[in-house]
């Protein structure tokens, strides 16, 4: 065995202590890509140019248009008008249920987002469940199983395929097509869809949600739940109100009134065009309350308190109580706006504190309704009571205010349904066509070898907005901006183990140990090697380490590196064995009320058989000589 030279041991300790923080979870998994690209320059390993080279990836690039691609999909209806005829067809028989939700969630996320797919399949196959009286646990893990498959099929429908075809394009060899993926992607479903419904059926337990799970309950449920129609009024402000001109933050409504603003309707304003940054004049529209709106005459205020509080800050501050018909559900739940349950993680720095000590209006942009606490039934003070674990906020304000609360994971759990509601939200279906068609024509341009995905999906991206299927700001929002700052933080770890040697080294040493077997033991070796790194790391992690080994070990055995690497993208997309292994397993396990064995039990039979089917199917598809 060579001898390790400083830089390598260097290397080495930055990619354990990373590795120890990935699996341990104690700093954020983008924090840690950071860390490593910064070790890595300020040790001299990479200089800067190489260090930063990950943030003009191709393949960082191709993925940040993509999410914009996907949330366009959701975001005009699209997506959900496809799950919703999917499941109409299903019909009533669960074999048929099973089989068509397991194909349908896999074409679905060939293309667009899988944990968005889950996301979107998530309530409808909750609500089909109890329509057929079939436990919901008999279902969700096929659903997310199915969802991580189809990643596989094609060259954007999960990180690792682009990771490994650009690994490829760098080593000099010809990257995979867009569909070089299906062969072998579609084998996979369809072998785990028979495992399913036949073997897998019988170890699907045959559990229901437990009567506490809240991640069904809707915001329509909730506005009945806690009884808003009887809290909500209506108050239009009149020529002679000493609030016209003022600042909704100097009205004092809540200060003085105990009252909570909750939407504007306002007459002399408009929403401004995804080209111009001024607004459309003439039309009515629907404000969310902020500090700083000025109010006007005429201005509608919908508020929410008792009737008393209402009563005296309407006749103080000439405030007409409009009466003509009573505040529905639509008045507070709209594609732009809504409510949600959050609640406090026992380390949140909120606890101890209230409401208007943290300026939880300003800081989050969001109205809390109500605090609700578990063991009493005694009405707390919105803007008083300290708050403590365990407390549930009834939150009202956008939905991409609420959907911001969802990655502060040391202070809240946003519970329910806006999971879901998260990739249907700002719905606008007359834009549907629009957006599939562009889609389908950066499929083509990329299938047809016209342009590389990078610029295809940057054009996509660019007419998806300038046509106004999303809004600009909506589509920054739909950029998962965690995973692109972990893929570009770690590319150049990959590289870092290139220059100093360190690949080399363990494919000396995995040709060694495995080579004298032939090719295909080496191939599984790798395979396995993969798949037990994608349960405990994300894939893309495992993908950016892995990939460059399998390439340099298909290189010292005289092989061809295709097979090798579409191992690796194999492999990293069957994070089947723990609930933590993907972000879709997570969303799911919850309203099927698993248990941590369930998905051992379920998901490593069929790593197994993933692993048999590749070895007899990759060598035959990729020649290894």
């Amino acid at each position: 065995m060579p001898l390790m030279t400083p830089d390598m041991w260097i290397t080495l300790l930055i990619l354990v202590v990373a590795l120890i923080l990935f699996v341990t979870e104690i700093v954020r998994l983008d924090v840690v890509a950071l860390g490593v690209m910064i070790a890595l320059m300020v040790t001299g390993i990479l200089t800067i140019e190489e260090g930063l080279a990950g943030f003009s990836n191709k393949a960082v690039i191709s993925i940040a248009a993509l999410f914009i691609v996907g949330g366009a999909i959701f975001q005009t209806g699209l997506a959900g008008a496809i799950a919703a005829r999917i499941l109409k067809i299903a019909g009533g028989n669960q074999m048929r249920l099973l089989i068509v939700l397991m194909a349908s969630t896999a074409v679905m996320s060939a293309f667009i987002s899988s944990t968005g797919v889950v996301a979107l399949m998530l309530p409808a196959v909750v609500s089909l469940s109890r329509r057929m009286g079939m436990p919901i646990s008999r279902l969700l893990i096929p659903l997310a199983f199915s969802a991580l498959m189809g990643g596989a099929l094609t060259l954007i429908g999960t990180p690792p395929n682009l990771l490994v075809s650009e690994a490829l394009s760098s080593a000099g060899y010809a990257p995979f097509d867009f569909f070089s993926f299906a062969p072998i992607g579609l084998l996979l479903l369809a072998v785990s869809m028979i495992y399913m419904v036949s073997i897998g059926r019988y170890w699907l337990p045959e559990r229901k949600a437990e009567a506490t799970t809240q991640s069904v309950i809707t915001p329509g449920e909730l506005f009945t739940l806690y009884e808003l129609p009887g809290s909500l009024f209506r108050l239009r402000v009149q020529d002679d109100s000493p609030l016209v001109g003022r600042s909704l933050g100097d009205s004092e409504l809540r200060q003085a009134y105990d009252l909570n603003v909750v939407s504007i309707i306002n007459g002399a304003s408009g929403e401004p065009s995804w080209l111009t940054t001024w607004p459309r004049s003439g039309a009515i529209t629907r404000q969310t309350p902020r500090a700083d709106t000025q109010l006007q005459t005429n201005d509608v205020l919908l508020v929410q308190g008792h009737a008393e509080d209402v009563g005296r800050a309407s006749g103080a501050l000439k405030l007409a109580i409009v009466a003509a018909e009573p505040v529905a559900e639509g008045d507070i739940i709209t594609n732009e706006v809504g409510i949600a349950e959050v609640l406090l993680r026992p380390r949140s720095p909120l606890i101890g504190k209230t409401l208007s000590e943290i300026q939880f209006g300003t800081v989050y942009r969001l109205t809390v309704m109500e605090i609700r606490r578990p063991g009493t039934d005694a009405v707390l003070s919105v803007k008083d009571t300290p708050l403590k674990f365990g407390d549930v906020l009834l939150v009202q304000g956008e939905w991409k205010h609420i959907f911001n609360l969802k990655h502060l994971r040391q202070d809240f759990i946003v519970m329910g349904e806006p999971e879901a509601l998260e990739f249907g939200a700002f719905t606008q279906p007359r834009k549907a066509p629009i957006a599939l068609l562009l889609m389908i024509g950066m499929v083509l341009l990329v299938a047809l070898n016209i342009l590389d995905l990078a610029p295809a999906s940057l054009i996509a991206a660019l007419g998806l907005v300038v046509t106004g299927c999303l809004k600009i700001d909506d589509a920054y929002e739909t950029i998962d901006l965690r995973s692109l700052v972990l893929m570009a933080g770690m590319l150049p770890m990959g590289a870092a183990l290139e220059k100093v040697g360190l690949v080399e080294l363990f494919a000396g040493g995995f040709v060694n140990t495995l080579g004298q077997l032939g090719l295909v033991p080496v191939l599984a070796g790798l395979f396995v090697l993969t798949v037990v790194l994608t349960q405990v790391l994300s894939n893309t992690a495992t993908t950016v380490l892995i990939a460059p080994l399998a390439l340099v070990t298909a290189q010292r055995l005289g092989a061809q590196p295709q097979a090798f690497l579409m191992a690796v993208a194999v492999a990293s997309s069957m994070a089947f064995a723990t609930p933590l292994a993907s972000p879709v397993n997570t969303l799911v396990i919850g309203a099927g009320n698993y248990k941590f064995n369930d998905y051992v039990r379920i998901g490593v039979p069929l790593i197994v058989i993933g692993l048999v089917v590749s070895l007899l199917v990759l060598p035959w598809l990729f020649p290894l000589t």
